[in-house]
């Protein structure tokens, strides 16, 4: 397959270059709405934008259904008056955990019908009326983490200081739903490390659908880890202790309680020893409440349904994999007529199952359940991983396609009402259409008459990609491919440089014009850039990603291959004698092998924030994929890079924030400890304050600018290259 798209895009101020512009506007990304929810009654959607596409201070608005009008319900800048945004060291780890560089209203939670909202805002307690637009404070004891009203819209509950806290919706009676535990290593109502890094689970407690009651975590952190956090920069501070669960060491212990508004709490249990995982939890109108664990090696799931008498369960689905069990966004939860809702992989397709038996087709990978509703499932799902469509599926199984166009798309639906949000690459930033209805169209469900559009006020890039999209070798890597915009074919043979992602469970190959603007940028400075979605990447069915089963290492032959297919398709065009590779967390763990291991391919690398010794990383993760370090002692060492350092005879751009908690320092320092023992010359970019995420302006500009010195001064003194080409 092949798709090309012009630019047809404009040039930007010559004032403000793109690595600054794009540092500011966090990649194209402020301004856009984001975060919906839908009333019941399809009267109105709820969402979130930033006012600007340069300012980071989101706001709470609301589009009414009826007269097809956007309103501001809550504008951060009027709450906080003159006062600075303040966080919580509890809200920044969770911003962390989430990626959410942007600041302000970055989330909220409304009762079941959508006429209140509640929101923290620098750690305060807010509360919206969704029908006037007035918005109040609440009192609220201690810094203010993830408010949610009752379903019912009485209360509003919230995790402060470790404990948890019920407050009336009328600032009355604010009190310790339960108290803090006198160790700071036990928290509730919020969710684990592991939980929000890796199993997508961001929350700690779920109301009851009829707001009488409270599913409640507790966690303990006592068995893990202390690893310690320092800056460098400011040697009269203390090291920050963090509680990291490292690859074979302990987790948190967690537990659930049933909680009612006395507080009076009752376990849940279940076989903790066996399935420590808690990745879900489902209580909604249509059935009781739902568990989702895990088994420590992720190979069996067990559903689990709660007795809230007395918090004893019964398994209601087990599911087990020779490899791992991926964990679906959605599920698992109860359709109305009381089937359950999964996914289950049949032959090579992840497909949607109702009470385990498949509904959707072979050939459609379901990623994600996107909302339930009283007649059927809305689902993200695709048969090119390039693109992400949504579909509907009936009750009785009827499968319809609601977007066809080449894209990433997504959305929610409730009450007759179907919002979907779209990014193609004919168009710039988030296209938002609201569909009301199910009209149909030759037999089939069309998704309904649009009956407005929620306006994004993301700035425009001052380029569009010309960015060419292909499926190449005898595997079908899915790649794009990015000259120069005024690249005359057969006029110049281009350094080639990689910029992938290249792990499991995320995909960079996306037909959508912002994957590419950082890729088009760099390939404007003169070269042919390559982004390829190599094995473990989702999309192409359960055995592409098995396919990186203890095996990390080999997703660097997809990009090997894509290099030389890459030549073979534009022989005229590219060099493949100067050849350079750059990525960020995994992908910077797959550069950094690139130029050790293969350096008769790859010239020169930059690796951002790598994984250098996986038994550096977390438990959740690494286990999934490469097993327990102390059973499989010799995947480790394989995987790894530093016994490899000593083969390193290309350049190296070792760069890591020394603030970053979840890939720690230790990671880039080891390496180049291994590579100084070994004699081999490299160089290293402490980045002093900054943690995983660099959303400061200046540092991700100069970043973007330092990359580019160095892969132009390595890719120029490529036969000047230090000792044998080791193979």
């Amino acid at each position: 397959m092949s798709r090309s798209h012009p630019d047809t895009g404009q040039q930007p101020p010559a004032e403000v270059s793109y690595p600054r512009l794009s540092a500011r506007t966090l990649r194209f990304t402020l301004g856009a709405p984001r975060t919906f929810s839908l009333a019941p009654d399809g009267s109105r959607v709820v969402f979130l934008r930033a006012p600007s596409g340069t300012d980071r201070g989101t706001e709470l608005w609301s589009y009414d259904v009826a007269d097809r009008t956007e309103r501001r319900i809550a504008d951060p800048t009027a709450l906080l008056s003159a006062d600075a945004e303040n966080l919580s060291p509890a809200e920044r780890a969770r911003r962390e955990r989430t990626r959410e560089a942007a600041g302000g209203i970055v989330g909220y939670a409304c009762d079941a019908e959508h006429r209140v909202a509640a929101f923290a805002l620098s750690s305060r307690l807010f509360l919206a009326d969704l029908a006037s637009g007035k918005v109040r404070e609440l009192p609220a004891e201690g810094p203010v983490v993830d408010p949610r009203p009752d379903p019912a819209g009485r209360r509003v509950a919230y995790a402060a200081n470790r404990g948890l806290r019920l407050v009336d919706l009328d600032g009355d009676h604010d009190r310790a739903l339960v108290p803090a535990e006198p160790s700071d290593t036990v928290a509730w109502g919020v969710a684990e490390f592991i939980a929000a890094e890796e199993m997508n689970r961001t929350r700690g407690f779920w109301w009851a659908p009829d707001g009488s009651a409270l599913l409640v975590e507790r966690y303990d952190e006592a068995p893990v880890p202390v690893w310690h956090i320092a800056n460098p920069a400011r040697p009269d501070q203390a090291p920050n202790p963090v509680r990291y669960p490292a690859a074979g060491t302990q987790n948190a212990e967690v537990t659930l309680w049933l909680v009612d508004l006395d507080g009076a709490r009752q376990e849940v249990a279940w076989d903790r020893a066996a399935f420590p995982y808690l990745a879900d939890v489902s209580w909604t109108s249509y059935g009781g409440s739902l568990l989702h664990v895990l088994t420590r090696d992720q190979r069996t799931a067990h559903v689990l349904a709660v007795d809230l008498a007395s918090g004893a369960t019964s398994l209601v689905r087990e599911a087990t994999d020779p490899a791992w069990i991926d964990l679906i966004p959605g599920t698992p939860a109860w359709l109305p007529d009381g089937r359950l809702v999964t996914t289950v992989d049949d032959g090579d397709t992840r497909r949607l199952a109702y009470d385990g038996i498949p509904v959707t087709p072979e050939g459609l990978q379901v990623g994600a359940v996107l909302d339930i509703g009283e007649d059927g499932v809305l689902v993200s799902a695709t048969s090119e991983p390039m693109e992400q469509h949504v579909a509907w599926v009936g009750l009785d199984g009827r499968v319809t396609t609601l977007t066809t166009d080449p894209g990433v798309h997504t959305g929610r639906t409730a009450g007759g009402l179907t919002l979907v949000a779209s990014q193609g690459l004919d168009h710039d930033g988030v296209l938002v259409r609201v569909l009301r209805g199910d009209e149909e169209v030759g037999g089939k469900k069309n998704g309904g008459e649009e009956v407005g559009r929620i306006g994004s006020r993301q700035e425009r890039p001052p380029f569009a990609p010309a960015v060419t999209l292909l499926a190449l070798g005898p595997r079908q890597l899915r790649t794009a491919v990015l000259f120069p915009r005024d690249h005359v074919p057969g006029s110049a043979r281009l350094p080639l440089l990689l910029d992938p992602y290249g792990g499991p469970h995320a995909l960079r190959v996306r037909s959508a014009r912002a994957a590419f603007l950082a890729s088009q940028w760099l390939a404007d400075q003169g070269f042919c850039v390559v982004v390829a979605d190599g094995r473990g990447t989702p999309g192409r069915g359960p055995a592409w990603e098995r396919l990186v089963l203890n095996d990390f290492a080999s997703t660097l032959d997809d990009q090997v291959e894509v290099v030389s297919e890459v030549a073979k398709r534009y022989p005229s065009d590219v060099d493949p004698g100067r050849v350079a590779i750059r990525g960020w967390s995994y992908g910077g763990y797959l550069s950094a092998l690139a130029v050790i291991a293969r350096p008769d391919v790859f010239h020169a690398g930059v690796a951002g924030a790598p994984v250098t010794e996986w038994r550096l990383y977390d438990t959740c993760y690494t286990e999934r994929y490469l097993g327990h370090p102390d059973e499989q002692p010799e995947v480790y060492d394989r995987n790894g890079l530093l016994d490899a350092a000593a083969s390193l005879r290309r350049p190296l751009l070792l760069i890591h924030g020394l603030a970053d908690d979840n890939v720690v320092a230790a990671h880039t320092l080891r390496l180049s400890s291994a590579l100084l023992a070994a004699g081999r010359p490299h160089t290293v970019l402490p980045l002093t304050g900054v943690t995983h995420m660099t959303p400061q302006e200046v540092v991700a500009e100069n970043l973007l600018l330092l990359e580019l010195a160095f892969l132009r001064d390595a890719l120029a003194n490529v036969g000047q290259t230090a000792g044998p080409v080791a193979v």
